[in-house]
């Protein structure tokens, strides 16, 4: 991966990057602004307040944007400075908890995901020792009407759909693996993977200008938390719960990889951790990637190598 140009946001972990209608940037950033950035002079302006902790994003054809807030629920923006609506806060009677990202199709569907049943974002690391299993994919239709398509997951976060609508990809992240939903064809409502036994974490993924799936690897596999994950899950509880400074920690790279929708590797992209670390977002536009990130105080900006 070449070296990232910085554009400098104030304040930190743009989880999730995506670009608007009118061509800026959009993030969430931890305490709630959503800001919007111009890609070639860095001017930020912020747009909204969730009050939450944003998390994934989806820029719609007329400006509006699709909100993943860990704490409030999914949310929509009608336009810039416009109005916050919740569209999504507690699914068969039960909250929402942990909304991580989210798509839209042309029909006004909305697929997202919920990471975990148990845990907020400030404890996500306990959902990985404990392995629960319970995050969603979710669907809400144009009626208001939820559903959900997959339970079980382990740590549900990005999601991705297919240009020709036949399914939607969901990454599990304390998984390894991009889990498909398939929508239409002689497997409709049945899944399986894209790609599984991955290299790291994936965390937000996003469909490509070139058609490909682009998926971030927020941290590399850790062998300790490998082994821990056979175990039985009072042993893995028991070894969360132990001094923070001897528990297994995310290591610190800068990697994402981009696959064809048949599950095959086209790019794999990574450098030293010494201009930006732990991307947990990516947009691609005719070459160009742009990067979020779980510390960063800024959206990274790299062109592919020819």
């Amino acid at each position: 991966m070449p070296v990232p140009r910085l554009l400098p946001l104030p304040g930190s972990s743009p989880e999730d990057v995506v670009l608007a209608a009118d061509g800026r940037l959009v993030t969430g950033i931890s305490g709630g602004p959503i800001l919007a950035v111009h890609p070639a002079d860095g001017t930020v302006e912020q747009i909204a307040h969730t009050g939450g902790r944003p998390l994934g994003l989806h820029a719609e054809p007329d400006g509006a944007l699709l909100i993943c807030d860990s704490e409030r629920g999914l949310l929509r923006l009608d336009k810039p400075h416009g109005e916050l609506e919740v569209l999504v806060d507690e699914v068969d009677g039960e909250r929402l908890n942990f909304a991580s990202n989210v798509v839209a199709d042309t029909d006004g569907t909305i697929y997202f995901s919920a990471s975990t049943r148990r845990y907020p974002f400030e404890h996500y690391m306990a959902d990985f020792y404990e392995h629960s299993g319970t995050g969603r994919l979710l669907r809400r239709l144009p009626d208001g009407r939820v559903e959900t398509l997959l339970d079980g997951l382990q740590f549900a976060n990005g999601v991705v759909l297919a240009p020709d609508r036949s399914c939607v990809l969901v990454a599990e992240t304390a998984g390894y693996r991009v889990a498909r939903y398939h929508l239409s064809g002689p497997r409709a409502g049945t899944s399986d993977y894209l790609v599984e036994n991955l290299p790291g974490f994936p965390d937000n993924m996003a469909l490509g200008s070139d058609g490909l799936c682009w998926v971030t690897l927020v941290s590399p596999r850790n062998p300790l938390l490998d082994k821990l994950l056979p175990l039985p899950g009072i042993l893995r509880r028991i070894a969360y719960a132990i001094p923070d400074a001897l528990q297994p920690k995310p290591i610190r790279s800068a990697w994402v990889q981009a696959y064809s929708l048949d599950g095959a590797l086209v790019h794999d992209l990574q450098r030293e951790p010494d201009h930006y670390a732990m991307v947990t977002g990516v947009v691609e536009q005719d070459g160009t990637l742009y990067l979020g990130s779980l510390v960063a105080s800024a959206i990274a900006v790299v062109e592919l190598p020819s």
